[in-house]
């Protein structure tokens, strides 16, 4: 029996990390890592070509953004998350979760607004059509909370808890279709709260650690679902192959334990994001402050100064 078109993976021994780490690529998603480390490569360097600097920082969370695409996607991972339900949350949470944060971080749309060059007048070139994606009305929708946090929740009880899951991983093509949804679910429901790119406008810090919150707890509420259960949910994963030595009910219950617990992971790291983002904000707004007191300040000085020499002329 093939899962998913990922080789004979009936014949899969027992699982340990190191197996699961041994190179397995996706083509697909080796093909998007590398694309997306060339471009975001070449955005740097035209940058430091043209004398611009780029934060050091925001490189390295990008990179290792799409370093945990890859360890999930282009490894062992993926062959054992076709037929073991907790290989398949880690993968999940991973791509979902931890990797859009990563990636957010790194501001790629910001460097790409920067890098590229801007059309001739009258025309419309990469960065103009970027720049009237970012302020579209469909942006807009898909960045609402509204929209975001319902999608969030959607995507594990709508997906886990009816056939749509088994229909996905019963084919390739399914499967890949199905981590790209995590990873853009992710990066949805995170960028409205902590990206640093420009896009639709965006709630003040506090209403932004609200929305975080909102969606966690429905996370927590599905692991417990399935480390809770006393049977296999998923059809996909009721009959593990003999070589893996497991039982499908105690591998659905370490599943759950999986994403119960790494929903804790995201929230201290976007809660460290965003107290960090609300203090450089709160410094750039005093500093903005102090510079327009100076300003009024030399304002008065100067109609005092012109006051006297007005006082002066009339006295002589």
């Amino acid at each position: 029996m093939d899962h998913g078109g990922h080789g004979m993976t009936m014949d899969l021994p027992p699982f340990t990390l190191g197996r699961g780490l041994e190179w397995s690529a996706d083509p697909f998603f080796l093909t998007a890592c590398l694309l997306g480390l060339g471009l975001y490569g070449w955005g740097v360097v035209r940058l430091r070509r043209r004398g611009d600097s780029w934060p050091v920082g925001r490189t390295i969370s990008y990179v290792i953004g799409v370093l945990t695409v890859g360890l999930v996607m282009c490894t062992k991972l993926n062959d054992y998350g076709m037929v073991m339900f907790s290989v398949h949350m880690v993968q999940h949470m991973i791509i979902s979760m931890l990797s859009p944060i990563l990636l957010l971080l790194g501001a790629p749309v910001t460097l790409a607004l920067r890098a590229l060059p801007p059309a001739a007048r009258g025309r419309k070139g990469p960065r103009e059509l970027l720049l009237m994606f970012l302020h579209s009305r469909y942006m807009k929708i898909i960045t609402h909370p509204a929209f975001t946090i319902p999608l969030f929740i959607a995507s594990l009880y709508a997906l886990y808890f009816t056939p749509i899951f088994d229909f996905l991983m019963g084919s390739k093509t399914g499967h890949i279709a199905m981590m790209v949804h995590f990873l853009a679910v992710g990066v949805v429901f995170f960028w409205p709260i902590m990206g640093v790119d420009p896009g639709p406008s965006r709630p003040g810090y506090l209403m932004r650690m609200l929305e975080l919150f909102a969606g966690m707890p429905f996370h927590a509420f599905f692991g417990i679902a399935l480390m809770m259960a006393s049977e296999p949910m998923v059809e996909t994963f009721k009959h593990p192959p003999a070589s893996l030595g497991i039982d499908a009910l105690s591998d659905q219950n370490a599943a759950g334990g999986i994403a119960w617990a790494f929903s804790e992971i995201p929230s201290v790291l976007v809660l460290i994001a965003l107290l960090f983002q609300w203090y450089g904000s709160e410094q750039r707004q005093a500093k903005r402050q102090d510079r327009a007191a100076d300003r009024d300040g030399d304002k008065e000085l100067e109609a005092y100064n012109a006051y006297l020499a007005s006082l002066n002329t009339r006295g002589n």
